[in-house]
């Protein structure tokens, strides 16, 4: 297939898809989620802008036609998407790990705001690898705010905490996020700010999630309902040792459990394609909700997985 079989999937997925959001209210969402094989490609919508998401090829690619392809299928995706060309933004996945998967692109960027579920999230599709708001997680963020009311919340890895907007948007009584990054932490902030939300309640901290969680159950916190959406690997130089979802998980969620409430909910999620779920801690009982949690608009159904555990 050829680039106008590419632009004529991309046209008409993006009609669908944008009576789809019209009618549901969503202003982000996916359009394409590399459907043709030869074009592994996603991209995304945030309001009238595009994300251009080009994942790397394996073998050996010379950079000059990379470099060349890329520029004609970002011309191709503004055409076939009716906008400016300077409002589609291309980037160039690789796999990556660690203190890389958020990683700054040496664009300054702008930005701007957009909405979702009545809430607000400011995002920048130029100066890091991600935008600020995981669109994948749409459904769950609407799950946590549906059991959020007059609950203590606690999000772990909380990068720009758009699951703490939810919950305190909901009523949760209150709340405490967790992460190591102050970049993120900053935009957080920000974010919380964009949606009136009480930072005195509603409390940011930039924590080792791994230390912060030993620290907390020693001090006897306990939550209601929990998120954790921890990284697939993790090398951040601030942190101590290496964080291995695969490895780690049981002993996080152990952690977890220590500081929730009988009764209380907690979500943990994971984007590794690889990953294989230890044996529950006995205390807690629950289900995998993937099918629930990733959006129609995700033609990836293993774009991340997703359980509802809860403490007996």
């Amino acid at each position: 297939m050829g680039p106008e079989d590419f632009a004529n999937r991309l046209g008409k997925n993006a009609r669908h898809w944008r009576k789809w959001a019209r009618r549901r209210g969503i202003e982000c969402f996916r359009v394409y989620d590399r459907d043709i094989p030869e074009f592994a490609f996603a991209i995304d919508l945030y309001g009238a802008r595009a994300h251009l998401q080009v994942y790397e090829r394996g073998g050996e690619v010379d950079a000059a036609q990379a470099a060349t392809r890329l520029d004609a299928v970002h011309e191709v995706t503004a055409r076939a998407l009716e906008l400016p060309r300077e409002a589609v933004v291309p980037k160039i996945r690789a796999r990556r790990h660690g203190a890389e998967q958020h990683e700054k692109t040496g664009v300054r960027g702008t930005d701007f705001v957009v909405d979702e579920g009545g809430h607000r999230f400011l995002v920048n599709l130029d100066a890091y690898l991600d935008t600020g708001l995981f669109l994948d997680h749409r459904n769950t963020r609407a799950m946590v705010a549906a059991e959020a009311q007059g609950r203590r919340f606690l999000n772990l890895f909380c990068y720009t905490a758009s699951f703490t907007v939810y919950a305190a948007g909901a009523g949760a009584a209150s709340s405490v996020s967790v992460d190591l990054s102050n970049t993120y932490l900053e935009w957080a902030a920000r974010n919380l700010a964009l949606n009136a939300v009480d930072q005195r309640a509603h409390v940011l901290e930039r924590a080792d999630v791994l230390h912060w969680l030993d620290e907390a159950a020693r001090a006897g916190r306990v939550f209601d309902l929990v998120v954790l959406d921890p990284p697939a690997f993790s090398t951040s130089k601030a942190m101590a040792g290496v964080l291995d979802v695969q490895r780690d998980h049981p002993a996080l969620l152990a952690q977890c459990v220590r500081l929730l409430a009988p009764g209380g909910v907690l979500y943990f999620s994971t984007n590794l394609r690889s990953f294989r779920p230890e044996r529950l801690p006995d205390v807690l009982a629950g289900e995998e909700i993937s099918a629930r949690t990733v959006p129609d608009d995700f033609r990836n159904r293993r774009i991340h997985r997703c359980w509802r555990l809860v403490r007996r």
